[in-house]
């Protein structure tokens, strides 16, 4: 194998540290001192458009790896819209690889540009990822980890567990131990003992509520809300945590990323229809699979049209070693483990006659 030579990378929002998975797949900004390898340890340069809300934190870890020895132009960081810098970066003739990462739309965009060149594209894109909660599962497990992947990041995570499918004989059960959950929720910004933090903008704020009004009008029930802390900003741009129930098949609620903190529930008979609902959007980041039966954990993975699929447990998997990534809207290529590391290279054949 051999380098790509000039990586260009596009990063999110939501999780900006994170944008050095394109750099050195570093699986969280404290890596950065053990974690130096892949894009750059293969010897390619990299330029990188961090998110316009979110630029800060990338521009200092750049500081950061130049003071401690990384080489000048190695890291090249250009803030600006994505509109501008972004469509410039993804559009350059002298780009070998690009890495993107937001929305199934943008991500089109990206596409169609580095097409132009023929540069080969990874997409990171949304998500609306099912945990299957079955009747024999292990509900004191399952039940926290539920809410925690929803709430984490305020839901502004391509990997949120947005969507709950629970067995129609403990649904009842569920969604009250759900509701308890939920109704306990606070949101705060800044403090630690928080549950729930604000979303990124006043524009997503709005766009997001817009979502649940609309919602509310289809008859869809809110079944239970989180609050705000005593003394959180009355002004931020928190979106209260909500748990909706009594949803109308093929609703929007049901087949695109919200981004916040908004779990929605259906219910299933058995593991056919769980299978049908799990692959009923375009999405296929990733799944969370809760039962005892280890028959229906294989049959359930393999069936499963995404990513990543976590049994008996929900979050991101591993640290650098495993890939990340997924099908359909939520993209293709892989960060992460040799797959990732694959696209940051290039297979050359070379012959010698002896």
């Amino acid at each position: 194998m051999s380098r790509v030579s000039a990586q260009a990378g596009i990063s999110p929002c939501a999780y900006p540290a994170l944008s050095w998975r394109l750099i050195t797949k570093l699986s969280t900004a404290a890596d950065l001192e053990r974690k130096t390898h892949i894009v750059l340890a293969a010897g390619n340069t990299v330029v990188l458009k961090p998110a316009e809300d979110a630029c800060l934190s990338v521009l200092r870890l750049a500081e950061l790896a130049v003071s401690h020895g990384l080489p000048v132009g190695a890291l090249n960081v250009v803030p600006g819209l994505g509109s501008e810098a972004g469509a410039a970066l993804a559009a350059h003739p002298d780009i070998d690889h690009l890495s993107f990462t937001g929305s199934p739309e943008t991500g089109t965009h990206v596409s169609q540009a580095a097409a132009q060149h023929h540069v080969p594209v990874t997409l990171e894109l949304g998500g609306k990822s099912p945990q299957l909660v079955f009747a024999d599962a292990d509900l004191d497990a399952a039940l926290p980890a539920v809410v925690r992947g929803i709430i984490q990041n305020a839901g502004q995570t391509c990997s949120a567990g947005s969507r709950l499918l629970v067995q129609r004989e403990i649904a009842d059960s569920v969604v009250a131990n759900l509701c308890e959950r939920f109704a306990t929720l606070r949101c705060d910004a800044g403090e630690a003992d928080a549950d729930c933090g604000p979303l990124i903008s006043a524009r997503q704020k709005a766009k997001l509520e817009a979502r649940l009004v609309a919602a509310e009008a289809d008859g869809i029930c809110v079944a239970a809300k989180g609050k705000l802390a005593p003394g959180a900003c009355s002004g931020g741009h928190f979106v209260l945590p909500q748990l909706l129930t009594d949803i109308p098949e093929g609703h929007e609620v049901l087949q695109e990323e919200l981004f916040g903190p908004v779990l929605v529930v259906q219910v299933f008979e058995d593991e056919a229809e769980a299978l049908a609902l799990a692959n009923a959007t375009d999405f296929g980041l990733c799944a969370g699979i809760w039962t005892r039966d280890g028959g229906r954990q294989l049959r359930l993975s393999k069936g499963i049209r995404s990513g990543q699929v976590f049994i008996n447990n929900y979050g991101a998997a591993g640290g650098v070693e495993l890939p990340f990534g997924g099908v359909g809207r939520s993209g293709h290529g892989r960060e992460k483990g040799f797959e990732g590391l694959r696209s940051y290279t290039r297979i050359k054949t070379v012959a010698i006659k002896h």
